[in-house]
């Protein structure tokens, strides 16, 4: 299984090879409650860490999902713009939102492990 890193922001992301699937964490849906909306970014948009890349929407908020790490838009998850309930049924599996070509793979051993995660979400 590909390691698998998170965010201060609520993103996950799994790093396999110079690609990096991301999307929230289970943590971000249950936060935001029934998601009714996804916006993604185009293929081959190029993006900074940090940037605001998706928009995910719920009967609660809207949220900007932002870029873990720079890279380019290799394929979005056209399944959660269909049905944005995906999201709040398998956050940390199927409803994945974009998979970038990393401009640095190095930069993914920034990102917090699960244990830090963990650490980090008692604090909140």
């Amino acid at each position: 299984m590909a390691d698998t890193r998170y965010t201060k922001d609520h993103e996950w992301v799994r790093l396999e090879g110079d690609t990096a699937t991301i999307g929230i964490t289970d943590h971000a849906q249950e936060q935001l409650g029934d998601v009714v909306f996804v916006e993604l970014p185009e293929v081959e948009r190029e993006v900074d860490a940090g940037e605001a890349c998706a928009v995910v929407e719920s009967v609660k908020a809207a949220s900007d999902v932002y870029a873990p790490l720079a890279g380019k838009v290799l394929e979005v998850n056209q399944a959660i713009v269909d049905d944005p309930s995906l999201v709040n049924r398998d956050a940390e599996g199927e409803a994945w939102f974009v998979k970038l070509e990393l401009a640095d793979p190095g930069e993914f051993d920034s990102l917090m492990d699960e244990d830090e995660y963990t650490a980090f979400l008692e604090t909140q």
